[in-house]
């Protein structure tokens, strides 16, 4: 018989994600952990969410996780499908409403303390160690959508100073976005990692703890992170009941696309 009392951080990772959608937002996700933690929103947390992908799939609903943006699992569950150039249109138009009322999904190799992103290039812009896929669409949600960060928790990837900004967070503080020209009332709002949820200090945008996994403790995410982090007022995160962990590897990932289960 199946144990549902144990869980992996990753698990960990997509219910942390699930549980950041309110119900009636609008979510804007992606490939891997953002479509099993949207797809479990959808199922237990916020049914009344609705789910956008960039392919130009809108109010997604779909049953088992799907492999991309572009799986059928989304279209056959799903309200409309446009084209991508109807997305783009659709979630620029939406940036006019109020802040609360999209969100949206980014990830990246390299983070600094302000929630800026880098998913261009390791080393030099112009004669890098390694060169990534670039922006995609993260650069223009970063700068019109309030996002949530996906990272996995190693001092390689939080980091001081990052090579190359691609998505923009708070820039180097409260003023940091406006300086620049950028939306003053839109940013990251909480970094989710295999070993925690990061959040942003109101006054200062800088990021600090605000609960980590009970496989974690603050001095783990202190030794794991490249820069100063304030702990002080960290929670430790309650662990996901057998239930959820049962809809997450029986209902959502049951060929564990994106979530490998121990054996």
């Amino acid at each position: 018989m199946a144990d549902y009392t144990n869980y992996t951080n990753r698990e960990m990772q997509a219910i942390s994600i699930a549980k950041s959608i309110s119900d009636g937002q609008i979510a804007i996700v992606g490939t891997g952990l953002p479509l099993i933690g949207a797809a479990l929103a959808k199922r237990i947390y916020a049914p009344n969410c609705t789910l956008i992908v960039e392919s130009g799939l809108m109010d997604c609903a779909p049953i088992e996780v799907p492999r991309s943006v572009g799986d059928i699992r989304l279209m056959a569950h799903c309200a409309v499908q446009w084209p991508n150039v109807r997305y783009v249109g659709f979630q620029a138009n939406e940036w006019l409403h109020d802040t609360s009322r999209m969100v949206a999904f980014i990830g990246g190799a390299q983070i600094d303390a302000y929630g800026n992103v880098n998913s261009t290039c390791i080393g030099d812009y112009h004669n890098p160690v390694t060169r990534f896929t670039g922006s995609g669409g993260a650069n223009g949600i970063a700068t019109f959508v309030n996002t949530i960060i996906m990272m996995q928790h190693e001092k390689r990837r939080f980091m001081d100073k990052i090579d190359y900004v691609t998505s923009a967070g708070w820039i180097d503080g409260p003023d940091g976005r406006a300086k620049v020209g950028l939306p003053a009332n839109r940013g990251p709002q909480m970094v989710v990692t295999d070993r925690g949820i990061m959040k942003f200090d109101e006054q200062t945008k800088r990021m600090y703890l605000y609960g980590y996994y009970e496989t974690s403790s603050p001095e783990d995410i202190i030794e794991n992170t490249g820069f100063e982090i304030d702990v002080s007022k960290a929670i430790k995160i309650d662990p996901p009941t057998p239930d959820i962990i049962k809809i997450i590897r029986e209902e959502i990932d049951p060929k564990q696309a994106f979530i490998k289960v121990p054996q």
